[in-house]
């Protein structure tokens, strides 16, 4: 189709025929941070070791809680009154260690585009505020103004309550919104959220684990075909 391979602004009619899996476009795009738009792998898995290790946990028992908040991992290794302060200690050891955290292909570009075109988005993480902070600081990642966090909500992911809050600050329903995310716990949580499109994103969970929840799976976001016409995104198949 000739067409590029993430979010191009465009006032000009789409070609026909082309294949778009969502029958209607999207009023506003919802994106994770952590594997989505940043590479930050390796910091986390450096701050969760020195954490177990300081707090007596086997790192193996981390394994099914990727784009799970800390502050919901940590509720189920430890006992409720040890939680506070262990919360406390992964947001310091993480906050601290932004070395090799990197933008991911396409996710500048984007951003980028969905800006120009004036389509609403949000950054959606389950990272903490700080935290989010300090990794978009380190990549110097163009973001939109709405970044919500896992400290802006009472229950992060798994919960839908994140992406709720993401839709209602853009000020637009759920069922409007394209969810771009790498975590099948955070692809879960936006389906019960009420989110129309899903996207998983390749890169840190296998595809067949993806392709149970999402309607689209993509190797990264340059490889999202999408083109922004009047503030909305159609998606295009790859």
């Amino acid at each position: 189709m000739g067409l590029p391979a993430h979010a191009t602004a465009s006032t000009e009619p789409l070609p026909e025929p082309f294949d778009a899996p969502y029958a209607e476009p999207f009023g506003a795009v919802l994106l994770d941070m952590d594997g989505t738009l940043i590479d930050s792998i390796a910091s986390v898995e450096r701050s969760w070791v020195l954490w177990c290790a300081e707090h007596g946990v086997d790192p193996e028992r981390l394994r099914g809680f990727h784009g799970v908040t800390a502050a919901n991992v940590i509720a189920n290794l430890l006992p409720e009154d040890l939680r506070e302060s262990a919360f406390a200690r992964i947001r310091e050891i993480e906050v601290a260690d932004v070395d090799g955290i990197t933008v991911l292909p396409g996710a500048a570009e984007l951003l980028r585009a969905l800006e120009a075109g004036g389509v609403p988005t949000a950054i959606v993480t389950s990272s903490t505020d700080d935290l989010a902070e300090a990794r978009l600081t380190a990549t110097r990642l163009p973001h939109p103004a709405v970044v919500v966090t896992a400290s802006d909500v009472e229950r992060g992911k798994p919960w839908p309550d994140p992406w709720l809050e993401g839709a209602r600050r853009l000020g637009v329903d759920p069922a409007q919104c394209l969810v771009v995310e790498d975590s099948v716990a955070g692809l879960r949580a936006a389906r019960a959220a009420g989110c129309r499109g899903l996207v998983g994103v390749l890169g840190t969970t296998p595809r067949a684990e993806l392709e149970e929840v999402a309607d689209l799976v993509v190797e990264d976001v340059a490889h999202l075909s999408t083109v922004v016409q009047g503030g909305r995104v159609v998606v295009l198949r790859p």
